[in-house]
């Protein structure tokens, strides 16, 4: 069995998605959630970064970039995604990010009909 990843911060950060949605419910749109999600960031005290721009290289030329929805603790990698149920995870391109921002987990959570639904996508490429 492999080592959990920043278990205690994991545990803060998937339960802030849950809180949220037991307030706000389902429905809203993905900006909505991040709004709130970032005011819980701040209310209990975490260092994150919004919307960080992250860009691609080929051949030391820029060739694109990406917006991850928030970095926490400059630690996690965390997307908030709206759907009615979960059909289709982001995980190539949350494990791009990953590779991207040199980050060892992040976190997807989806707020659905029936509830947040979230799931841990670990950089295989890093270790320790």
């Amino acid at each position: 069995m492999e080592e959990i990843i920043y278990p205690e911060l994991s545990y803060k950060l998937v339960g802030l998605a849950y809180d949220i949605f037991n307030h706000l419910g389902y429905g809203l749109q993905e900006k909505a959630y991040q709004n709130a999600y970032e005011q819980g960031l701040v209310k209990i005290g975490y260092k994150y970064d919004r919307e960080r721009m992250v860009e691609l290289f080929y051949e030391g030329k820029k060739i694109g970039k990406y917006f991850l929805d928030f970095l926490v603790d400059d630690l996690i990698v965390v997307e908030l995604k709206v759907a009615p149920f979960v059909k289709n995870v982001p995980i190539k391109q949350v494990r791009e990010y990953l590779k991207l921002t040199n980050k060892r987990l992040a976190i997807i959570c989806y707020f659905t009909r029936e509830g947040v639904k979230f799931f841990r996508i670990l950089n295989s490429a890093l270790k320790n």
